[in-house]
This record gives C-alpha cells, structure tokens and sequence, in this order.
C-alpha cells in the first residue's frame, strides 16, 4: 500500500509498511522523516524568515570580487549596475538550501547579466565569471536561438555540473514557457535552490528547472556583462542545511581582494607608458621586447599571497614576478614552463610564502622552489613588479593581504 503526503513543496509518496513519519510544528517549523530501507529524507519548511541582502541600500552583505566600485550604485532603493566592467560580486556569505527572490530590469536592449549561485570564492580560470550555476539574465531583444534563449536559461559554467530538465542535448535547462518582459519593465525571479535542485519562477511561474548539481553549497553572485541594468528587492530565505559531502561543496573565501579594475591602471604604474592596456577584464602588456615591460604595484602593504592568470600570445613571449620577499620568478623557465599550458591558452599562477619558503602553483601543479634567505624570510612586502616581453595578455589578479601574525 502506498501514501501520498506533501509538505510545503515536497510531495513524498512511499509504502506504508516502510514509512516512519516524525512531524514536528514547534515556532514556525514543520518537518518530516521518512524512511525507507537504507534511504533517509527530511523535508522541513523554513525556520528564518527573508532577508534583505541590501539593507539600506549598501553592499554590506557582497564582496567586489572583480569590480571596482563604480560599477555598483544606489539610486531610490534600486541597485544600478553600470555593466562595466565584466565581472560579478558575490555574496560574503555561502548558502546551500536557500529561496532567492529579485527584481531586475535592463535598461539597453538586448543587455546581458546573470545570477550565479553555488560558486566558487572568486573567478575561474581565464574568465570573469565565477565556477557555478547560472540563472541567465537576458533582455528579450537578445533574441532566441536553439543554443539560448531571454526567458531564464539556467545552465552550468566553467566547471559546475547540472543534469537539466527540458533540455535540448547539452547541459542548459530551456524554460518550458516565454514570460519574461522587455525592457524597461521589471521582472519577478524566484529561484530556489534544494539539495543539487534547482528552480526558476518567471514572473510567478516556473518554467526553468534542473537537477543534479554540483557544487551544492557556495555563493550567490551578480554578473556585470556590458549592458546597464537595475535589481530591487533582492532578498533570500534559507531553509535548513541537507547532508553534504566536502566535496560538494564551492572553494570557500581565501581572502583574496582584486588588484586590478577592469577599468585603468590605479594601482599600479608602467615603466613604459603605453605598453600597457586596460581592455576591460584583460590587461594586455603590448610593448616591445625590450625588457622595458613592468609595472609595479602601488599597494604597499603586507600581503601573504598572489593570484593572477595569463595568456601569451607569442612563443617569444615571457612573463617574470620581482618583489616577491627578495624573489624573482621567471614563469618560462624550463622547471615552471612544464606546468604551463601552451601558447595561446591561459595559466593560472598562485604565489604564497609559508614561513621561509615561497610557495609557487602554476595550473594547480605545485613547483618546489629554494627556500628564502634569513633575511628575506622577514620581509614584510617587496615592491611587486610584473615584468612583460612580447604580446602577453593578464587577468583576475588578486592579492591576499596578510594576517596580523605574518606581519
């Protein structure tokens, strides 16, 4: 014999004989446990009520993980993103079982943003964007493709994985209506995000759903992607965590802060002017090869770690790190050049000093280098200076400032 019961959302249908039910309604909670052979499930309605993730109209509750701060604003209770740079912020904190809900609107036709959730702490490889699951965030006059379309796509990017329902081959989730509005109308989102599921609401209705995904626990993000666009009322439920493995989890905060804008060159100065361009999420180093390519940060503060990517775009091409506790790295050396991809892909390059060692990854693949002199072991901050020759293309720099006890 069968039952059918359902709470709040989840409809549970198990044999009678196999079923042990606990219900609970204490303060606001109601929960359920179901059992059947070794299979466990526990269902509970939210125990906090919505929260505000822009209260008073601030981004207390968000980090610029690669935007500067002009890119985000306020203005009559609405968050006003300028679409410039490409890049996201992210929430400081990670959720795993949540509802978000938000009203956004573009103010360009055919404009482009999106919603990430479950991410990683900051941007992937090669990429402004973060590893996680996309809500996309299209403006009608995008236009609707066999690939894509402006009515709430959602989807897995630069890593994550999803199994989609209504498909079409790949891995997108297509919605199974058409409501979004054009612009300059408001739309409604409601996304709800539960144990690796995942559902979108257009405007009141669902249309977009998937499941299966992976990571299951990270951040929420905004996308910056060209067009201006406003959110308003964006706030967030969290319902009470499912059983999760570690590694289902998205790479927590590292501490890292961006270093470069996306928009000029504050922060640092060229020994050349002119070799060096600001090309959106891109710096480009498009000097000579007359060694006069470096540019030296002018953050001089204490910093216990270094991440950057780059792409060389000439097989003459080098790329150095000087300033580093008394270090200079040559990334093309014989030992590093082994670990890099070839020309015309990008690296990822991690730099942190443990105790009297500077600790060197080039594409997640650790190089053991010497360990540091005495008395550059002390240094607080050397003068960080990036030293360019030939076409090379750099990204997603990040430093990590270092903790009152490595001072």
């Amino acid at each position: 014999m069968l039952i059918s019961y359902q709470v709040g959302q989840l409809f549970v249908r198990t044999p009678l004989l196999l079923a042990f039910m606990l219900i609970v309604h204490s303060g606001g909670c109601f929960g359920l446990l179901a059992r059947s052979g070794s299979a466990v499930i526990f269902a509970q309605e939210p125990t906090h009520g919505w929260v505000d993730l822009f209260p008073n109209s601030s981004l207390a509750a968000w980090q610029r993980t690669n935007t500067p701060p002009e890119t985000w604003s306020f203005e009559d209770g609405m968050l006003i993103c300028s679409g410039k740079p490409i890049g996201e912020i992210r929430t400081r904190r990670m959720y795993q079982n949540f509802v978000l809900e938000l009203e956004w609107r573009h103010m360009v036709p055919g404009g482009n943003a999106g919603v990430f959730v479950w991410a990683d702490d900051i941007t992937a490889k090669g990429v402004p964007f973060h590893r996680g699951i996309e809500v996309q965030v299209l403006e009608n006059a995008y236009g609707n493709t066999q690939s894509h379309t402006t009515h709430g796509d959602i989807f897995p990017i630069h890593g994550a994985k999803m199994v989609p329902i209504n498909g079409r081959g790949g891995s997108r989730a297509f919605p199974t209506e058409n409501l979004s509005k054009p612009s300059p109308n408001w739309n409604h989102y409601r996304v709800e995000c539960r144990d690796g599921e995942i559902s979108l609401a257009v405007n009141g209705k669902v249309v977009t759903k998937g499941q299966e995904c992976w990571p299951k626990r990270g951040y929420i993000c905004l996308e910056s992607e060209g067009g201006i666009v406003h959110y308003r009322n964006v706030r967030i439920m969290e319902l009470p965590d499912t059983e999760i493995r570690p590694t289902e989890i998205a790479i927590e905060n590292r501490g890292y802060e961006s270093i470069y804008s996306g928009l000029d060159l504050r922060g640092w100065r060229a020994v050349a002017a002119g070799s060096w361009k600001s090309r959106d999420w891109v710096l480009s180093y498009v000097g000579p090869f007359d060694g006069t390519g470096k540019l030296i940060s002018e953050l001089k503060k204490p910093f216990s770690g270094l991440l950057f990517d780059f792409k060389l775009k000439d097989a003459k091409s080098r790329v150095a790190l000087d300033g580093l506790w008394g270090t200079r790295l040559d990334l093309v050396q014989d030992q590093i050049a082994a670990a890099m991809s070839p020309v015309g892909q990008w690296n990822r390059i991690e730099v942190s000093k443990e105790n009297a060692r500077v600790v060197l990854a080039v594409n997640d693949k650790k190089i053991n280098l010497p360990a540091l002199k005495s008395a550059d072991a002390e240094r607080q901050f050397g003068e960080l200076i990036l030293e360019a020759t030939g076409e090379i293309d750099f990204a997603n720099l990040y430093q990590k400032p270092a903790s009152i006890s490595e001072r």
